[in-house]
């Protein structure tokens, strides 16, 4: 079983996987943002090192799938493969912040890979408004992120909603601006709904 968390900058994947990674107890696929060592650049430079950023994001999650695929385990990952050629390289195209020679190539790579990838059998999908992640953002304190465009965050809020409009596959949406995973009674109806859903695939 493939479960995975998706959304927007600062709407709570990572904490969120780690509960129900811990309560259902499935392997946690983990996005490893200060693993990254184009990270920090991007953020001072996005128009320089946007290629670079993706082209590694790519590499890193089919990696962890192929990887996690071998255990024959259920998981639940932290950010899906597909966010990023959905989301995030259009985005950075649509911008001007990527070249329409790299965002080409990009795609070109990304469909290879991606041919080897099927869909997660349940996405759960952490909505959240411009203002809910920027405070989120700032309460974790990254310093790469002080500089995040409130533009950028606000773009890619539209570009999930459209990708998710037209999804196929099982989905969960959480709204992230009603629901605060730090609260116990929040999390226990999460954990319901999911446990529904999760249920609902046999």
């Amino acid at each position: 079983m493939h479960i995975a968390i998706a959304g927007n900058i600062g709407s709570g994947k990572t904490t969120l996987t780690s509960l129900l990674a811990k309560h259902f107890k499935w392997s946690p696929i983990y996005e490893k943002m200060e693993a990254n060592p184009y990270i920090e650049n991007f953020y001072n430079d996005m128009r320089r090192w946007s290629f670079n950023l993706q082209i590694y994001f790519l590499n890193s999650r089919f990696r962890h799938l192929v990887e996690a695929k071998k255990l024959h385990e259920n998981i639940i990952q932290d950010r899906t493969i597909f966010e990023d050629a959905y989301i995030f390289a259009p985005n950075l195209y649509a911008m001007g912040l990527m070249t329409t020679r790299d965002y080409e190539t990009y795609m070109d790579i990304f469909d290879l890979l991606s041919s080897f990838v099927p869909s997660p059998d349940l996405i759960i999908y952490l909505k959240a408004s411009v203002p809910t992640l920027v405070k989120q953002i700032q309460k974790r304190g990254r310093e790469y992120e002080s500089s995040i465009r409130l533009d950028y965050i606000g773009s890619l809020n539209d570009r999930y909603e459209e990708w998710l409009d037209s999804y196929k596959g099982r989905l969960l949406v959480i709204d992230m601006d009603e629901k605060n995973i730090d609260r116990p009674e929040d999390m226990n109806e999460i954990i319901e709904k999911v446990n529904a859903e999760f249920h609902g695939l046999f």
